[in-house]
């Protein structure tokens, strides 16, 4: 069983996105597949719910309230778990999630005020073990980017500077409030243009799979 943690210190950094959008590809890719919302406004669960009478649905769960009850709610034969955690939670109100996770996203925006929010997140996870021996990878997703922008270059050359590594670049675009909103993910359709998007996401699902 693979699992995966979305977690920022930061509202609004595309959380919910991200979770939503590995959890369909995983689906779509003919995985069993559970969805646990960690968060209290329940975005991730509503996706789901959306999305449930499509031969790809994706199984939601509570994960905001027993500790560890989400575990128990998993399916005998689940292969995929994607956890969108709670915003603003920092590593040690993460535990239960970290100490399960093969794999840790962070999303983070191109602003400073954004950057500056996310850091101290990233500081809690440099003190767990496994993330110090290298045992649970953590990578950057750059979300909501505008590469023509000296704003979006600027923070990529920073990032860069980070300890993890940016596994992704994500453009900016409308079409993700919209697909999340509608229950669908961008890997739903194969259209030309959406194909551009979905090359997006290519270095983070080859890094998942490392």
């Amino acid at each position: 069983m693979k699992t995966i943690l979305v977690a920022s210190s930061k509202g609004g950094a595309g959380k919910t996105t991200i979770a939503t959008h590995l959890a369909a590809q995983a689906a779509l890719s003919g995985k069993r597949t559970v969805l646990v919302d960690a968060d209290p406004q329940r975005s991730s669960t509503r996706w789901a719910e959306r999305r449930a009478g499509l031969d790809s649905a994706v199984l939601p769960v509570d994960g905001s309230k027993a500790e560890r009850g989400w575990q128990r709610a998993l399916p005998e034969n689940t292969q995929v778990v994607v956890i969108d955690g709670a915003a603003g939670a920092m590593a040690h109100e993460l535990m239960p999630f970290l100490e399960r996770a093969d794999a840790v996203l962070v999303p983070v925006l191109p602003s400073t005020l954004d950057i500056e929010a996310t850091v101290p997140f990233l500081d809690s996870l440099a003190k767990l073990a496994r993330v110090r021996r290298g045992q649970l990878p953590v990578g950057l997703v750059g979300n909501k980017l505008r590469p023509w922008t000296n704003a979006s270059q600027q923070a990529l050359e920073l990032w860069r500077q980070w300890p993890y590594p940016v596994v992704a670049q994500l453009r900016d675009s409308q079409a993700y409030s919209v697909l999340v909103g509608l229950g669908k993910s961008l890997f739903d359709y194969h259209s030309a243009q959406v194909r551009e998007h979905q090359d997006d996401w290519q270095p983070l699902l080859r890094w998942l799979k490392k």
